[in-house]
């Protein structure tokens, strides 16, 4: 899909230690023990010590009470790989999301063109067991057709996802018709009733006309279809943020910008979840390149300083012209420019 830099790029100074172990009842609300995945599949790392078998609707239950819980909203860091989400989840995150740029990146594919079904059910699998609450980036189902995303959503499920989250866009930088949009939504959960659809529209993402009442007349559409959240990446003004809430029956989830509110800031406005996107993979990806670059010019990879998000690759210029190893988090133009 062609789309706007994610706004998520943001200083960081350091990488945190993964502590030695994790338990569950510090990571999960009481009423979501229940939920927790079977001990057999978990890493060594973590020490889990309340596992009952998976139960789907419980999980669902667990995952949704996540959106509803007081204080500050259910903040969802983007994992890639098992990797990623093991480590995010012994610092104590309740539920792990997977980004699409991240597991696209990583096998050589651009984003969002659809590409990537059977490397995101993969990840699922590998994922779906885990001592956390799972939630999967599908792009727009890979395909037009209500049934097979149903059939998809099904096998997420299986997998042990608890929820998806389901875009409008499409790889030519357009939405598609609402009516095709809510048409999936409401297929995966006649499918997949435990399965918790966060339905994303890109009216803000692909600087549509009238964004406000197109976002507004599309998340309606999608409530109705039985999504259980509503997500718009690239809405980031509080006064926006604030009067969309205000008009939803279902919580809200926005994509963390540095330029925008803070987490705390988005729960006074009303916002229920709050999304990382792209921002640790390109993060991790952009340290990665400055350590070997400062190692190579004589120096070391300790304390290496991390600056302002890179600008977009200009029209005519390669991802080869376009530097990383200089202290900047690259943008998601730059990642995604790496799979052609």
């Amino acid at each position: 899909m062609t789309r706007s830099p994610d706004p998520s790029a943001s200083p960081v100074s350091s990488v945190p230690s993964v502590p030695p172990s994790l338990s569950v009842s510090s990571a999960l609300p009481p009423s979501s023990l229940s939920s927790a995945r079977p001990a057999s599949s978990v890493p060594s790392v973590l020490s889990v010590d309340a596992f009952e078998p998976f139960d789907a609707f419980e999980s669902f239950e667990a995952f949704a009470a996540l959106h509803r819980a007081a204080g500050s909203p259910l903040l969802i860091p983007n994992a890639w790989d098992h990797a990623s989400a093991s480590a995010l989840a012994a610092q104590g995150f309740p539920a792990i999301g997977t980004t699409s740029l991240g597991v696209a990146a990583s096998v050589g594919v651009p984003d969002g063109t659809g590409a990537t079904r059977a490397e995101t059910l993969l990840l699922a699998r590998r994922l779906g067991r885990e001592p956390y609450l799972l939630s999967v980036d599908v792009e727009g189902g890979f395909g037009d057709d209500p049934g097979e995303v149903a059939e998809l959503a099904r096998e997420l499920a299986d997998a042990g996802a608890v929820g998806i989250n389901l875009e409008d866009g499409r790889p030519d930088g357009t939405l598609a018709p609402a009516g095709v949009h809510t048409a999936k939504i409401a297929a995966v959960k006649s499918a997949v009733p435990e399965l918790f659809v966060n339905a994303r529209t890109d009216t803000y993402w692909l600087g549509v006309d009238r964004a406000a009442e197109e976002t507004e007349l599309r998340l309606h559409a999608y409530e109705q279809a039985g999504a259980d959240g509503v997500f718009v990446p690239g809405l980031a003004a509080p006064a926006a943020i604030a009067a969309l809430v205000k008009r939803l029956e279902v919580p809200l989830n926005i994509l963390y910008s540095p330029s925008g509110p803070t987490v705390s800031q988005l729960g006074d406005l009303g916002v229920r979840r709050v999304s990382l996107g792209s921002l640790l993979f390109r993060t991790a990806l952009g340290a990665a390149v400055r350590a070997a670059t400062d190692i190579r010019a004589g120096g070391s990879a300790v304390d290496v300083p991390v600056g302002r998000s890179a600008a977009d690759i200009p029209v005519g210029r390669s991802v080869a012209d376009i530097p990383v190893a200089d202290g900047s988090v690259p943008t998601y133009a730059w990642v995604r420019a790496l799979s052609g």
